[in-house]
């Protein structure tokens, strides 16, 4: 029995690759960006308090909440600015999307900062 290529394995993920870059805008790449840096920032906080100290015990839950808190709302722009989902989102333009999201910043980064004391 032949073991299959790496190729053929990896094939799959090639094809959703290029379909990625050709079938989505730059803004919305831009926004995919964003949640990954986000994504990592997270993972950087949460393995940084498990292996090395949690002293500050506020300051890492302040930070990664920030961190959790500000990808909800990136992606929840995301849905909202992706043309696909124009039937859902009928009476929401990108401007008020994107003003709803910097308010909601707003809003989430006045709580960390009070939870920091």
């Amino acid at each position: 029995m032949a073991a299959p290529s790496s190729s053929s394995s990896s094939s799959p993920v090639l094809s959703l690759w290029k379909a990625y870059h050709q079938n989505t805008s730059d803004r919305l790449k831009f926004i995919d960006s964003f949640l990954i840096f986000l994504m990592i920032s997270g993972i950087i906080q949460f393995v940084y308090c498990v292996l090395v100290t949690n002293f500050p015990f506020n300051a890492f839950l302040a930070g990664f909440s920030s961190t959790v808190g500000q990808f909800v709302l990136t992606a929840s722009l995301r849905s909202q600015v992706n043309p696909e989902n124009k039937g859902v989102f009928k009476d929401v333009s990108p401007e008020r999307a994107f003003s709803d999201f910097v308010l909601g910043s707003i809003v989430l980064h006045f709580f960390v900062f009070n939870f920091l004391g």
